[in-house]
């Protein structure tokens, strides 16, 4: 879909359908009270009479062939003084929806002209197009007969009513970087485990680096990750038929600076393994590589971005399967590290790939490294679904990443990294033990990976509760592509 940015009087716009916004109670915007008042009350009196209240996602369509356009979409946003950051996102994302359902090919949005506190035009409509595309996203590729509706929307304009500055037009070239990245992050979720194995997450990434110019991809295979000592990786990929897969995305845009590395898990299908997991909701588990399509999907966007950085992207790809060769709880490997680790729960996965993945990019002497998993389920106990959880070796790091959250909406939420958390991970038998009890899985596992970047610069993001939702609505989110990104423009002094 095409985005652009306009400015003008509300009144004097052509189009298909112009987009207003209405706060409670029946209080008009002054985008659209400048329109009302240019066409003799049409709005106030409709909404004097009730028709919208102006509640949250509430909207209304209005026929107005008449005018110099054919509709009006007058859009809820709530309580004037709560109009924050989530209420424009959700009136973005209101006025998405209800314009895929007119027909309409193209939209002019007064939204984008709204006051949001702290927040200036670039802002709104770098969100509002990420609202927007998130809103109409829909995974059908799959499905012999597409859902019917009307012809999609093909472009749209967020307008202002005095020009909002150049800023606002880049905003539209971050906004779509991010949007396609996230975008691939929900793709390569959304499909199935039978397809999207090991080898096709290698192939796609593969596929970025013959579009863009700056990446390269690298993909090693199960000998070369036997020659390397990583015992901990292969330990998991054991009981698959699948072939593991260690791919390395270098994206060079920095010259010699040193790279930032981001390391995402990407178990592919995790049936737990021997330590099987139960039967209900099992078929989630495709979304055990969401840290894997994260990077992907950052990648991507910072190839587009064309930042002057220079990034590595390692996924840790393969299978947590059942069968006669695979791993045993008790069963002691040896991670690349040289580290021993007694594998009390198969199930317990994410970290044994993640650690040899960690140790590997060393190599490339990062400045810093963030891990991306969807790694403990006490994550999701402690956090929900809303914010990730944020661990690290360093607070520099930690808040950088806690401020990329508030402004994208992709937030986190630091917890604590104390020494005396990893206690519960020693072990009789070998260097350390990969789960402890139930108390603190979250910082447990973190704590686990703390000893594989020990002397480097690391923040883990654990997103087990955010990477997908579950019921009606099921599916990959992106997240936290938005998030990685943010980070990364700020490196870039483009923030």
């Amino acid at each position: 879909m095409e985005f652009s940015v306009k400015s003008g009087n509300s009144d004097k716009q052509r189009s298909a359908c112009i987009v207003f916004g209405v706060f409670e109670s029946r209080r008009l915007s002054a985008p659209a009270e400048q329109f009302d008042q240019a066409n003799g009350g049409l709005l106030s009196g409709l909404i004097g009479n009730g028709d919208m209240e102006g509640r949250a996602g509430q909207t209304l369509l209005l026929p107005t062939p008449e005018l110099p356009c054919e509709r009006v979409l007058l859009v809820g946003c709530g309580p004037a003084d709560k109009f924050n950051d989530n209420a424009y996102r959700r009136a973005m994302a209101a006025m998405a929806k209800a314009l895929a359902d007119t027909g309409a090919a193209e939209a002019v949005s007064y939204l984008s002209d709204l006051e949001v506190k702290g927040r200036d035009a670039a802002w709104r409509v770098r969100e509002g197009l990420l609202a927007v595309s998130d809103a109409l996203y829909r995974f059908e590729r799959l499905k012999s007969k597409k859902n019917d509706r009307p012809r999609a929307l093909q472009s749209l304009a967020f307008a202002f009513t005095a020009p909002p500055g150049a800023a606002a037009e880049e905003a539209i070239r971050i906004g779509r970087a991010i949007a396609a990245g996230v975008s691939l992050a929900k793709d390569l979720g959304n499909l199935p485990p039978n397809i999207c194995t090991p080898s096709y997450l290698a192939e796609q990434a593969e596929a970025l680096a013959k579009e863009y110019g700056k990446l390269t991809t690298e993909v090693l295979s199960r000998p070369q990750m036997e020659e390397l000592g990583m015992g901990a990786l292969l330990a998991v990929a054991r009981g698959s038929r699948e072939e593991p897969k260690l791919i390395v995305m270098r994206y060079q845009g920095g010259g010699n600076t040193k790279p930032i590395a981001l390391v995402g898990k990407g178990i592919t299908f995790d049936t737990g393994g021997i330590s099987i997991k139960p039967a209900q909701g099992m078929d989630e588990m495709k979304f055990d590589m969401c840290g894997a399509a994260s990077v992907l999907g950052t990648m991507r966007a910072i190839a587009e971005l064309e930042l002057p950085l220079n990034v590595v992207g390692i996924v840790p790809a393969t299978e947590n399967m059942p069968g006669g060769a695979a791993t045993k709880p008790g069963d002691i490997v040896t991670s690349m590290s040289g580290q021993t680790i007694e594998i009390l729960n198969t199930d317990a996965e994410g970290r044994l790939i993640l650690c040899d993945a960690l140790t590997y990019s060393r190599r490339f002497e990062p400045e810093t490294v963030v891990d991306i998993a969807t790694l403990t389920g006490a994550c999701v106990i402690a956090l929900g679904h809303l914010v990730h959880g944020l661990m690290g070796n360093d607070d520099g790091l930690v808040h950088e990443l806690l401020a990329a959250g508030e402004v994208t909406g992709d937030r986190a939420w630091q917890l604590p990294l104390y020494e005396e958390y990893k206690e519960a991970l020693e072990s009789n038998f070998a260097d350390v033990a990969n789960v402890g009890d139930r108390a603190a899985g979250t910082i447990t596992a973190a704590g686990f990976l703390s000893r594989f970047t020990e002397g480097v610069r690391w923040a883990h993001l654990d997103i087990a509760g955010t990477a997908w939702k579950s019921g009606k609505e099921k599916g990959a989110t992106g997240r936290p592509v938005p998030l990685l990104t943010q980070f990364l423009l700020e490196r870039a002094g483009r923030g």
